[in-house]
């Protein structure tokens, strides 16, 4: 005869985090056991990547469009090479410190990495057709930061502006009230400003 009120039986993932002694490590249950393993691992694949992605072997080199279009005006910057040894890559300028931002520009590099895969900008006509429109993304990206990258090398609080030009002086005293940032004044100060982006 059959029980009329039969046990129920858990499921698998009950019977996973269930408490019979061959299901549990050093008092923890096997299960969480292994959550905590995976997490950890993804945690770390995932730092790993930010940090592979924010080189400026990465950025600068490792496909054709950056190698050939986009960093050599880099490399004859100030911001590459200057009297003072002290450089700014990719990831100074493009990538965001702050953990949110930086995971933020990330989700957007994806469409940069689809563009890569499509050829949007593989030849130097396609570059040049796309260099207005990309010139003005980055600048509007870093407008509304206000220059949050710059910044973080360029400490406004602590400049003596005693040794910087009568103009520098001028403007840098004038944008703590007018409402402008960096990007506003210093445009072409590593890739030169194309035709016709910084109008209209």
């Amino acid at each position: 005869m059959s029980n009329p009120n039969p046990t129920p039986q858990p499921s698998r993932w009950g019977r996973l985090f269930s408490p019979p002694r061959n299901r549990w490590l050093l008092g923890i249950p096997l299960g969480a056991l292994l959550f905590f393993v995976l997490g950890i691992a993804l945690l770390g694949g995932a730092q790993a990547f930010l940090h592979v992605t924010s080189t400026n072997k990465f950025c600068a080199y490792a496909c054709h469009e950056m190698a050939a279009f986009s960093t050599p005006s880099w490399e004859q910057s100030s911001h590459h090479k200057n009297a003072h040894g002290v450089g700014a890559g990719c990831p100074e300028c493009h990538v965001p410190g702050p953990e949110i931002p930086k995971l933020e520009r990330k989700f957007q590099a994806l469409g940069e990495g689809w563009g890569h895969l499509t050829g949007t900008i593989s030849t130097q006509a396609k570059f040049d057709a796309k260099k207005v429109q990309m010139a003005r993304h980055v600048w509007a990206y870093m407008k509304a930061s206000d220059s949050r990258e710059c910044r973080a090398c360029h400490n406004a609080a602590i400049w003596d502006l005693s040794a910087q030009s009568h103009s520098a002086q001028i403007k840098h005293e004038k944008m703590k009230t007018s409402g402008e940032t960096c990007i506003d004044c210093h445009k072409g100060v590593v890739h030169e400003v194309p035709l016709g982006a910084d109008t209209g």
